[in-house]
């Protein structure tokens, strides 16, 4: 198996010794009540007109509906500097998508410090409702809440080149937390995420980008904390390390998709953790007709989850199938919880695809599309056994019962019931495991301790 070196380059355009302008030089209030839009987008169009610099915040509470940062400028959060999302949704333009922080076709851009950028979200969010209810603006509105795109998340980047993100807090959007479309060189570094304010609450995603990294941050998401997404079939995700970071998410803790028109190449997951996790630590995901190439995860620790590992081709666009190949997985210990992992959290995930007894790992790819070369080395899951007898009966009748579903919005319990508690594998090839430890901590009902499904046999090998 082969793997490219991921090379990270640090920002060309700003340095140590980039100029500093104070927010205050520009009537930038720092009162909490004064909406600032105006001043701050003139600052930040002045420093970027004049050769770029620092734009510096120091203590206080500063309020802004959208802005949009510009090439070789820095914004830059003082610690107990706070940027405050307004409340009113009109505050709010909408590009791609709507949002609090823009940058489009820019470059040397960064928001740095120990300051916080908080997007006041579910007010926000119940604000868009009573307009959307007064008839002011259209949408969807499903689900009892209107779509994703109009909520504004907290900052989105696309096409840029030379990214920083480090060392700021980012809470409470109302969507979204944070999206970088298309990017070339980003660097997340020291980032701390709290993204518990609604639904939709994704703590980093990651578009189509190239070369980026996610490093030392701590994640704490409603929904899935670090995501890596492909929008466009003729882009892909290429050379992402994600490395050092912990997250606690109540949907999975790092996940390719769902959407994957794309792809993703070349992705090292090294030495993270997770907790008390509704759904899986891995989710590899490729089911829009994209593929998913080269993986490698080393190090991941995991306690209190809801599943483990979860590989998957689907078929949600008819026609166009995914693939997965060269996945290697080592060094991974995780502990499933005995019950809902996140229960007690803001926004928990959802009870669904009931029945299910849990098979912590699942490499499910599609007759004609199998997920292929996948190596396990060096991993001890501990599952809490005592399922449920009548759930594990449906599983035992036949594997051919377990259904397909190559449409459906993939998820480890999108199979409900499975003959395995341990390890599921189906339509798979050359799949290999090296000192895998699976233990139930109470007796079992259903198969035995170690069980494999695969339309070949001898493709799978264990050591």
């Amino acid at each position: 198996m082969k793997y490219i070196l991921v090379l990270f380059l640090g920002l060309t355009g700003l340095t140590a010794s980039a100029k500093d302008y104070p927010a205050s030089l520009f009537g930038i209030r720092s009162d909490g009540l004064t909406l600032n839009t105006r001043s701050i987008q003139f600052a930040i169009d002045y420093v970027n007109s004049n050769g770029g610099g620092r734009l510096v915040f120091d203590v206080g509470r500063y309020v802004t509906g959208s802005i949009h940062l510009k090439s070789n400028v820095t914004i830059v959060l003082k610690e107990g500097a706070v940027l405050v999302g307004s409340l009113n949704p009109f505050d709010y333009d909408k590009l791609m998508m709507t949002a609090l922080i823009f940058a489009y076709n820019q470059h040397d851009v960064s928001i740095e410090g120990k300051g916080v950028i908080d997007g006041q979200g579910r007010q926000l969010a119940i604000n868009v409702t009573d307009i959307y209810h007064k008839g002011l603006i259209k949408n969807l509105f499903r689900n009892d809440r209107p779509e994703a795109d109009i909520r504004a998340m907290l900052i989105n980047f696309r096409e840029c080149r030379n990214v920083l993100i480090k060392g700021v807090t980012i809470r409470n959007a109302a969507s979204w937390v944070q999206t970088y479309d298309q990017c070339v060189n980003l660097r997340l570094d020291s980032v701390w995420v709290d993204s518990k304010a609604f639904w939709n609450n994704d703590g980093i995603d990651i578009v189509d980008c190239d070369s980026a990294s996610i490093t030392n941050s701590y994640i704490d998401a409603a929904d899935d904390g670090i995501c890596l997404k492909s929008h466009d079939a003729a882009k892909f995700c290429n050379n992402i390390l994600i490395r050092n970071n912990t997250i606690r998410s109540s949907a999975n803790a790092i996940k390719f998709g769902t959407a994957s028109y794309g792809g993703f190449r070349n992705i090292r997951i090294i030495d993270n953790k997770t907790f008390d996790t509704y759904r899986s630590a891995i989710a590899l995901e490729a089911v829009d007709g994209g593929f998913v190439e080269n993986v490698e995860v080393d190090g991941l620790t995991g306690i209190n989850m809801g599943h483990a590992i979860f590989l998957r081709i689907g078929e949600r666009v008819k026609g166009k199938k995914g693939k997965m190949e060269n996945i290697r997985i080592r060094n991974v210990n995780i502990e499933i919880a005995a019950s809902k992992p996140d229960a007690g959290y803001e926004y928990e995930g959802p009870i669904e695809d009931m029945p299910r007894n849990i098979s912590p790992i699942v490499i499910a790819g599609m007759p004609d599309a199998p997920i292929t070369r996948v190596s396990f080395e060096n991993v001890d899951v501990q599952y809490p056994g005592g399922g449920n007898a009548m759930f594990a009966k449906r599983g035992l009748d036949s594997l051919d019962k377990v259904p397909e579903r190559p449409e459906a919005y993939p998820d480890f319990s999108m199979f409900t019931e499975l003959p395995a508690w341990g390890a599921y594998i189906r339509h798979a090839q050359d799949v290999e495991f090296s000192n895998v430890a699976l233990s139930a901590k109470k007796k079992t009902t259903g198969p035995p301790s170690y069980w494999m499904t695969s339309d070949s046999p001898d493709s799978f090998r264990s050591k």
